[in-house]
């Protein structure tokens, strides 16, 4: 039985929103929580674009990608990746950094729901 877990983000910062996601995704916020087990938790988060961050993080956090070839180090600033894939996607990269890295992380990042 899939369970539903509501996240409102308005006024809140994006740590504090990712963090509950990551843990609701886990499945830590059910009773019957098993580390080996994927958890049946639907995670919507709503009011993305009115997340709270300060002008100066904003400006400052970088998002750094290698594509493994020489050279291949890209840097991009919050606001362009904003700009260029829309407010929920710095949210979405902090909670899939925040889950652990094994099989079950892309089942578990198909079971979040992103609203503007």
């Amino acid at each position: 039985m899939t369970q539903e877990y509501n996240i409102d983000a308005s006024g809140r910062t994006l740590g504090r929103v990712a963090s509950e996601a990551a843990k609701a995704l886990m499945g830590k916020t059910t009773v019957d929580y098993t580390p080996n087990k994927r958890s049946d938790v639907k995670v919507s988060i709503s009011n993305v674009s009115k997340l709270y961050m300060r002008e100066r993080k904003r400006m400052q956090k970088k998002y750094t990608t290698y594509s493994g070839y020489p050279s291949g180090l890209k840097k991009e600033s919050y606001t362009s990746l904003k700009t260029r894939k829309g407010a929920g996607e710095p949210l979405r990269l902090a909670i899939k950094r925040m889950l652990p890295r094994n099989t079950m992380l892309t089942e578990r990042m198909k079971n979040l729901v992103i609203k503007e």
